[in-house]
């Protein structure tokens, strides 16, 4: 799976706290501390309903159309966490997810998932290495 870049991990945030909402709530919510314009926040938001990102809920011809995240948040903020202990930091070992205790977008349960998420590569390879002794 693709990782969310900046704009739509944004969006993404937003509706993972809020849940279902308009293209004009989400572009209310998010769009004037991106300096963005309405038409740039429905692109970001067209953009990921073509990826599978967000889904329409609740569309009727009379009322807007509703968005709700598709993706995972657990599982996609610990693919971006485990990308960047990876790939951009070159970390050996396991990753703890205790680093991300204060952060409001995880309960203490969805960080126990996250740590399970980021280091489930590590294990896999330790396994891996095991099986060849």
């Amino acid at each position: 799976m693709s990782k969310p870049n900046s704009s739509e991990l944004v969006i993404l945030k937003y509706l993972w706290s809020a849940g279902r909402r308009t293209a004009r709530e989400i572009h209310d919510a998010v769009g004037p501390a991106r300096d963005w314009q309405l038409s740039t926040t429905r692109t970001v938001i067209n953009r990921m309903e073509t990826k599978g990102w967000v889904k329409r809920d609740g569309e009727s011809p009379e009322a807007a159309a509703f968005y709700v995240a598709v993706l995972d948040r657990v599982e996609t903020l610990g693919g971006l966490v485990r990308q960047l202990a990876r790939q951009v930091l070159d970390l050996k070992g396991p990753v703890p997810a205790a680093l991300f205790a204060d952060s409001p977008h995880l309960s203490e349960e969805e960080l126990d998932e996250l740590d399970a998420i980021i280091n489930a590569a590590e294990d896999k390879e330790n396994a891996k290495g095991d099986e060849k002794k």
